[in-house]
């Protein structure tokens, strides 16, 4: 299956345009399922639209999820007290050509950093259909201002992935009778894993280690397809190139990683789009 991350900046080019149709385009011809970060809705920045709806209509054979972090009121009052009924939210949305068996939506933990930007992260998590059988699939962002916040994230994250298989899907048990078993019986939360998104740390960092290290077992995708360690960027920040947006995978998947590259032309956001395929 051929998967696709990418940070889109709310559809903000390198030449300052929000531009969805561009980011559609740069995600390419029917990857199997594509994870979106900061995508918005009802912000000025980005035109006061609903970005959600803007990029389910540009892929229309899609099923999709979305879950914010950032979620406030962008309500209007129309005529006679009526209330128009808007959130300005701030969050991941995934993508699948199978269909999404299940969604949650965890928030992450969040410190504040006083006069320093922080804002609440989220992790999409979706169970969808693969050849082989279910499969989860995480779309996250991990805060970018503070290494602490990131650490006490990706624990939380770490805890998700070690005791979701434990605690079954969305629904379980025996229903027999009862409205839940009415229309479907209860979906599974299977133990595969994959993570994606912009995870805002260096590969030579803590935040790495704690993911990559023997208790939590995560691999690496672009080490596993073999690629260069040292490159990779995928994001220019004041110090150069850096790479920052990963997809890990838990130990079912490590060896099922057949390629992984960067899409260095990509102009639609200040994130270069990651392109992976892993036999599922």
């Amino acid at each position: 299956m051929r998967f696709v991350s990418y940070n889109i900046q709310y559809g903000t080019g390198k030449d300052g345009r929000v531009d969805l149709p561009r980011i559609a385009a740069e995600v390419g011809p029917d990857p199997d399922v594509i994870a979106l970060q900061e995508v918005e809705r009802y912000f000025s920045a980005s035109g006061m639209t609903d970005q959600v709806a803007e990029i389910a209509a540009l892929f229309p054979s899609y099923y999709r999820v979305y879950g914010p972090g950032v979620d406030l009121d962008a309500s209007l009052s129309g005529k006679d007290g009526e209330v128009i009924h808007r959130r300005r939210q701030f969050g991941n949305m995934l993508l699948s050509k199978t269909p999404i068996l299940s969604s949650r939506n965890h928030l992450l933990p969040k410190r504040d950093l006083g006069r320093e930007l922080s804002l609440q992260r989220a992790a999409l998590e979706c169970v969808i259909g693969a050849p082989e059988g279910p499969v989860r699939v995480y779309c996250l962002h991990l805060a970018h201002a503070s290494a602490e916040e990131r650490l006490l994230q990706i624990a939380r994250l770490l805890e998700l992935l070690c005791k979701a298989p434990d605690a079954g899907g969305v629904w379980s048990g025996d229903a027999d009778g009862l409205k839940w078993s009415l229309d479907a019986s209860p979906p599974p939360m299977p133990r595969p894993a994959l993570l994606l998104g912009d995870f805002n740390l260096a590969p030579d960092s803590a935040e790495y280690g704690l993911l990559t290290g023997a208790e939590a077992g995560l691999s690496d995708a672009w080490l596993a397809a073999g690629n260069d360690p040292a490159a990779g960027a995928t994001c220019n920040e004041d110090k150069g190139p850096v790479r920052i947006d990963y997809g890990f995978l838990t130990p079912e998947l490590a060896g099922r990683v057949r390629g992984m590259r960067v899409d260095r032309d990509a102009q639609g956001s200040d994130h270069q789009p990651l392109h992976l395929e892993v036999e599922l």
